[in-house]
């Protein structure tokens, strides 16, 4: 088995026992962003697994979604990344 070199880590424990690896992120060709795909990404970059310049690059982001992605994260969690709960917040 072949394992790609990459810098950090390849996996996290969280403090509830689970493991974040760089398998739980998205594609890279992901189209359809749902809630738990940007958790997913704003939870690798806050974590270490992956730097928000390459999540920004992998993803084509730019600095104002990622950053809308992270405030409502922060604020609100999961349910603040939807798009229908925009008007709610």
């Amino acid at each position: 088995m072949y394992l790609k070199k990459v810098g950090g880590p390849r996996a996290v424990t969280l403090p509830d026992g689970t493991v974040f690896s760089r398998a739980d992120l998205p594609p890279a060709d992901t189209e359809r962003w749902v809630a738990s795909r940007k958790l997913a990404v704003v939870m690798g970059v806050a974590l270490g697994l992956i730097s928000r310049r390459e999540a920004m690059n992998i993803y084509r982001l730019s600095d104002e979604e990622f950053d809308s992605w992270v405030l409502a994260a922060r604020k609100h969690g999961k349910k603040g990344l939807r798009v229908t709960s925009r008007k709610q917040y």
